[in-house]
């Protein structure tokens, strides 16, 4: 955090207005997050109600991210997640790494234009399916005070920029207590049958009473400080962390039950508030069973819920061969899988590690490698200055530098110190104000294809966990990274083949001005079917066609091409629209490629000014005369070619007055999940009247409102015309 008491201050002015949020909302933990400019990442600055086990890996959001806090921010809006399981279903990556019952409100922090960053508030189990207007006007109130107090911070010289770790906020308490009366629970807690300890919001023990020592094996003094699973053996297990996890982030009552080395089976119920975790710890009659995976019955009331049938711990093995993942290092990689399987380019894989995945280890800095001709060739980083990223690149593949070693060995390298690092290679980095490294190697079918490195602005010692969990990770990226690999050179051979079967330019006519846009269909499309093309047919009649064949495989695509190039050798026979469409629907029935086709057909006779028009089951053309005033032109329906060996394709005359635009499109300009195509196309038609004089802006101003890349499902072509004097 910042040195400066003006920097200082400012945070602790933004711990005090979250503090007044929660109180206002009822809301028992959330954050504070700023987004420097030119950043795409937004960073928390203090956190309320949260542990830094569960805070950290979310302290940095890239605002690209799927989420519903990058959503608010991207769309400028408050995002509300209550009902049970809503989270999951909206965002299945953060519900997967946080299986638990709480409700969330993210809204951004904007004024004067500025996004300044956002706001998160969390709030016990299951909430309604709309927010309460008393909370929305709370929270929104409470975003409008935090921009206030960036832009006096900024403009006072003192921007709050994000931190190594956020500030947490402690929770008040919600009574004084005096010193009498803390003796006097310590002494009731003694006199419990039973026993009992407390443990904070990061799982370490506050209190604990003889007779829960006791019962656990060990003494106050050992607890007094440890988290639980770590401290005693028998409790290594993620089941003990899950119900901890789950009580912090509910704010439910749950239990589970374990079996100590000895056999005695003990029963622990773990109570949450906004401070902390009552447990209660009492001998269980319980006689046996392996570990269960099934969750424990948590009420919504303050009344103790234990279930029926609660997860099992039983130890098995000694101490020293149980090395069980934590539950927290479990979730993290199965939200760092998820993520990594929606990035389907290598450009996203980078971006994606770089800015979002590596910080929630707690990198300062990070940087990816790639092997290319004997060296690391770098390809994406974070955090480096240009100078030192550059001296990370270009090093050898040879094992007397850190890079090149794990590159070789297949194994990654972790240096706890700087010290560490020079003593194994004194000439590896220069002084780049960093203190501790991790080396993962990427290997990928066991083929070594680059490096990931990690630097922390502070010594680290890398535990055992850690590693593990580190070395998964790079095995992750490495799987990315080579099916982005292949994936984007499989895009790049459909994208050419494709590009290849379209018209380059379009052909120069005196009395006609033409232009073209085209949009693939994105993630996940091999390749599209749409077409479109303007033939010269002689000094002043012109042919414009547009379809769209069924499909996004390479057989649409060269079936495109065989439907583009039938129809441009019957127009350039003299055939008319009608005998156009005719011919081209024999063609697709007489190949019988199982696929279909859509295709618009207009013959142009510039000197009448009028057009001749014939269908085959494509959404009709839009016409904007010389007024501005734009309507649907009526065609005669007809069949989609390839259904029927003999179809009869009627055609219709429009008149195009010098001045008037005539638009052909394909139905992904149009088509909206859940929208009416007809409305839609009326929408497009306004959007066609109150569009540019010029053609060129025209038709930027309309392919713009097709829908964004990454929910765009069909491919997008457009042809405007334009008749002139």
């Amino acid at each position: 955090m910042a040195s400066s008491d003006e920097e200082d201050g400012a945070v602790e002015a933004l711990q005090r207005l979250l503090s007044r949020m929660l109180r206002e909302t009822g809301g028992y933990g959330g954050g504070i997050y700023v987004l420097p400019p030119e950043s795409q990442v937004l960073s928390a600055v203090v956190l309320a109600g949260v542990p830094s086990s569960l805070a950290m890996p979310w302290a940095r959001v890239g605002v690209s991210a799927s989420g519903p806090l990058a959503q608010a921010v991207r769309e400028d809006r408050l995002i509300w997640v209550g009902a049970e399981g809503e989270l999951a279903r909206r965002y299945p990556r953060l519900g997967l790494a946080l299986p638990y019952s709480f409700a969330l409100a993210a809204a951004p922090v904007t004024s004067t234009g500025r996004t300044w960053g956002g706001v998160l508030v969390l709030w016990p189990g299951s909430q309604s399916m709309e927010i309460d207007p008393a909370r929305r006007k709370a929270v929104e109130r409470t975003c409008g005070h935090i921009a206030a107090a960036l832009r006096r911070a900024e403009e006072n010289g003192h921007p709050v920029l994000p931190a190594s770790e956020p500030r947490l906020t402690p929770v008040p308490r919600g009574r004084r207590v005096t010193q009498s009366q803390a003796f006097a629970a310590v002494d009731y807690a003694e006199r419990l049958p039973e026993g009992c300890c407390a443990l904070d919001l990061d799982g370490r023990v506050t209190f604990v009473n003889a007779k829960g020592a006791k019962l656990v094996g060990s003494d106050m003094v050992a607890l007094t400080g440890a988290r639980p699973w770590e401290l005693l053996p028998w409790l290594d297990d993620p089941v003990f962390e899950d119900r901890y996890r789950s009580a912090v982030m509910s704010r439910r009552p749950t239990s589970f039950t374990a079996r100590r080395p000895d056999g005695l089976w003990l029963s622990l119920e773990l109570y949450p508030d906004a401070r902390g975790i009552s447990v209660r710890i009492s001998p269980s009659r319980l006689g046996g069973g392996e570990i269960t995976a099934q969750p424990s019955a948590e009420a919504a009331t303050g009344a103790p819920a234990v279930a029926a049938d609660p997860p099992v711990l039983e130890q098995t093995g000694t101490p020293e061969a149980r090395t069980a993942p934590r539950a927290d290092v479990l979730y993290r990689m199965a939200h760092l899988a998820a993520a990594l399987t929606e990035a389907l380019s290598v450009p996203d894989v980078i971006k994606l590690v770089v800015d979002q995945i590596a910080p929630s280890f707690g990198a300062h800095a990070v940087a990816l490698l790639a092997t290319h001709a004997g060296r690391l060739r770098l390809r994406g980083h974070s955090g480096y200055g240009p100078q030192e990223a550059e001296h990370l690149g270009g090093v050898p593949l040879v094992p007397d530098n850190p890079g090149g070693r794990v590159v070789v060995t297949g194994e990654p390298a972790f240096f706890a110190s700087r010290r560490e690092l020079e003593q194994a290679f004194p000439n590896a980095i220069g002084d780049d104000g960093h203190h501790a490294w991790a080396f993962l190697p990427l290997v990928a079918a066991g083929r070594p294809i680059g490096c990931c490195v990690m630097a922390y602005d502070r010594p680290r010692p890398f535990a055992h966990d850690e590693r593990a969990m580190l070395t998964a990770f790079g095995g992750l990226v490495a799987q990315a990274l080579d099916r982005a690999h292949l994936y984007d050179t499989k895009s790049g051979l459909a994208r050419s083949l494709q590009t290849s079967l379209l018209p380059q330019t379009l052909p120069s006519l005196t009395r006609l001005q033409a232009t073209a846009r085209y949009l693939p269909a994105t993630r996940g499309m091999d390749i599209g079917g749409d077409f479109y093309d303007l033939i010269r047919l002689d000094d002043t009649t012109a042919a414009a066609v547009i379809g769209d064949v069924q499909g996004h495989s390479v057989p649409a695509a060269a079936l495109m091409g065989q439907v583009r190039t039938a129809v441009r050798a019957q127009a350039l026979a003299g055939a008319s629209p009608s005998d156009v469409l005719a011919g081209a629907n024999r063609l697709l029935t007489d190949l019988n490629p199982g696929l279909f086709a859509s295709c618009l057909y207009v013959q142009i006779d510039l000197a009448r000014g009028h057009a001749c028009l014939a269908t085959a089951g494509h959404p009709p053309p839009l016409l904007r005369g010389p007024d501005g005033t734009a309507r649907t032109v009526a065609v005669p329906p007809g069949l989609l070619l390839g259904i029927e060996p003999v179809s009869d394709y009627r055609s219709s005359e429009v008149t195009l007055p010098p001045g008037s635009v005539l638009a052909l499109f394909t139905d992904g300009l149009v088509e909206r999940p859940g929208t009416d195509i007809g409305f839609a196309i009326d929408e497009l038609a306004r959007s066609l009247a109150a569009g540019a004089r010029d053609l060129e802006v025209l038709a930027d101003q309309l392919i713009q409102g097709a829908l964004p890349s990454g929910d765009r499902t069909d491919d997008t072509a457009l042809l405007l015309l334009r008749s002139m004097p």
